[in-house]
């Protein structure tokens, strides 16, 4: 279910998004890319999604214990692209979980990358286990891939329990950490803005003068998806799957279906990647 407007944001803590649900990602001041991994919680189970970088590793796994599990009830390390700031921890994750069971989980494109850093644990793919992972109570994770967005093995992550959709770098966003908040206050932004197409949105509202948080949201898919075919598809892929919540690997976090809405609308209109180029008609 959606999280109140209340839901505490103790930064230095594991902040729980669903039922079970936790981010414990690492809040950076020196103003690095903000990263989410995420880790679900099913009884004695535990999954952590896009674990992250390795300077990151140790607050991400002070926040893991804070849960109150164990490092080897911890099944499976989900990884949605091959990237550094999602799986250059692999081998600090692997050696204090220390469990012969423990299983890595991205796609087949994805693999041959991921493999390059120095991992022991089975290798899977999502698609040879039929894009769908049962954990021990019956709780299912599914898999969408969703292609060049940014990756060639880019996908998603829904948990059907929750409605918390992982979307990767998938509604993510970049900027100053002074204007990050783990939950995005994108409902009450000024009608102006809503009127606005994306390409002539300004970093601050022209109405109330406050950030606009969707800014940050553009400037990133314009530079990280390869391009408007890859996001569309994308964004078709997510759009009837409905989730609750979407949780990026960066930004902030969409709470609300009306966010979401709102979100997909926006980034249909989006020129990314090749297709914002200058040069780009020079192509086709």
């Amino acid at each position: 279910m959606p999280q109140s407007t209340s839901i505490s944001t103790d930064y230095d803590r594991p902040i729980e998004i669903a039922k079970g649900v936790f981010w414990v990602g690492f809040t950076d001041s020196e103003g690095r890319l903000q990263c989410n991994p995420y880790l679900i919680v099913d009884g004695d189970e535990a999954i952590l999604i896009d674990g992250g970088s390795r300077p990151d590793f140790s607050t991400v796994m002070r926040k893991v214990l804070q849960t109150g599990i164990r490092p080897n009830q911890i099944s499976h390390l989900i990884y949605q692209h091959y990237d550094p700031d999602l799986c250059g921890s692999i081998p600090n994750l692997e050696a204090i979980i220390d469990s012969p069971d423990l299983k890595v989980l991205s796609k087949r494109e994805n693999n041959p990358f991921i493999n390059h850093y120095a991992i022991h644990s089975p290798l899977l793919c999502i698609d040879r286990l039929g894009r769908v992972l049962k954990m021990r109570s019956g709780r299912q994770l599914r898999f969408f891939p969703t292609p060049y967005s940014h990756s060639a093995g880019s996908f998603v992550t829904y948990d059907e329990t929750t409605g918390v959709l992982f979307s990767s770098d998938l509604f993510g966003a970049a900027g100053a950490l002074s204007r990050w908040k783990l939950f995005g206050d994108f409902e009450h932004i000024c009608q102006t803005c809503k009127r606005i197409p994306p390409d002539e949105i300004e970093t601050d509202c022209g109405e109330t003068g406050d950030p606009c948080p969707w800014t940050p949201m553009y400037g990133f898919h314009r530079e990280i998806m390869t391009c408007n075919k890859a996001l569309r598809f994308a964004l078709s892929v997510i759009r009837p799957i409905a989730p609750n919540v979407i949780a990026p690997q960066h930004g902030s976090i969409l709470r609300t279906p009306k966010d979401i809405q709102a979100a997909i609308e926006r980034l249909e209109q989006l020129d990314v990647g090749i297709d914002n180029l200058p040069q780009a008609a020079a192509f086709g």
